[in-house]
């Protein structure tokens, strides 16, 4: 087995990100953010190291990166196992995110809940800022009283489905997501049966077309922030009253301008902005009626 490594800026590290989801043949690569050094890196493993050359041609015609491809020969196991070097459990209160791979072995606290995540299914560590930023807030959504029966709750831009699943696991009954990507609507529906969560709804559908008429209860979007930005009327409308919007995908530069101009296309009780390294969010609650 070898593999071909290296290190990204967190610009590449977002292209690429797209590049590996959206084009086929990519089932080699994986990408994960290391929070112990800050870093961000890409890594393709393959059966020979023939293969792994034509891999790593492969990928710099495709993208290009700053750093160098390191090319590595990996002690002959499955190449599932060499990422245990680098996705371990985390958690967020008492909601866990542990790989599959520790499933049997893995010793869960009375009354806390676990998302299990499956690299080989693109669901990734789940510990991207911008993820964990949604989640502390959906935490918080839920720590504020809310009826987990009742609640509506929308994931816009769903990806591989890790916060409404996340949600899900939180008891919440009523969660819907969705992803214009085919692909990733498929991923997290795999996903949510991963985790025994199959009753989420997901469609694949545009923002226009997916979010709520009738207004959810919490609102998330993960998204980069001119889309969100550009959306934010629909967005806005999509909330119902006493409803949260939390946003993500925000980088710290931006955050004050994306805050500023969602305070003026809707009436909040509470707007509050948080950070997490370069990552931002901001979460912002309805007026009731």
């Amino acid at each position: 087995m070898f593999e071909v490594r290296g290190q990204l800026s967190r610009e590449e590290f977002e292209s690429v990100e797209n590049l590996i989801f959206e084009s086929e043949g990519m089932e080699h690569w994986n990408l994960y953010e290391n929070f112990d050094d800050k870093g961000y890196w890409v890594q393709g493993v393959f059966e020979s190291l023939e293969d792994a050359e034509v891999g790593k041609q492969a990928f710099e015609e495709a993208v290009a990166v700053s750093g160098d491809l390191k090319i590595l020969e990996l002690e002959d196991r499955d190449w599932k196992e060499s990422y245990k070097d680098h996705f371990k459990p985390w958690a967020i209160g008492n909601l866990h995110w542990a790989p599959l791979w520790l499933k049997a072995e893995y010793e869960l606290p009375e009354g806390h809940q676990v998302v299990w995540l499956d690299p080989g299914m693109a669901f990734g560590t789940g510990n991207h800022g911008t993820t964990r930023l949604c989640v502390e807030q959906l935490i918080a959504f839920k720590e504020s009283g809310q009826s987990e029966k009742a609640c509506r709750l929308v994931d816009a831009g769903c990806g591989s489905g890790i916060l409404a699943i996340s949600a899900a696991k939180l008891g919440f009954e009523n969660v819907k997501g969705f992803d214009n990507d085919a692909d990733a609507v498929r991923i997290a529906a795999e996903n949510a049966d991963l985790n025994d969560v199959g009753r989420i709804e997901f469609a694949v559908c545009g923002i226009e077309e997916g979010l709520p008429e009738a207004g959810g209860d919490c609102l998330l979007a993960n998204i980069l922030a001119n889309v969100l930005v550009a959306n934010s009327e629909r967005l806005v409308r999509a909330v119902a009253p006493g409803g949260w919007l939390i946003l993500s995908g925000i980088l710290g530069t931006e955050v004050e301008q994306v805050a500023d101009h969602f305070r003026g296309c809707g009436k909040w009780s509470a707007v509050r902005t948080d950070a997490l390294d370069e990552w931002a969010s901001v979460t912002l609650v309805k007026l009731p009626r």
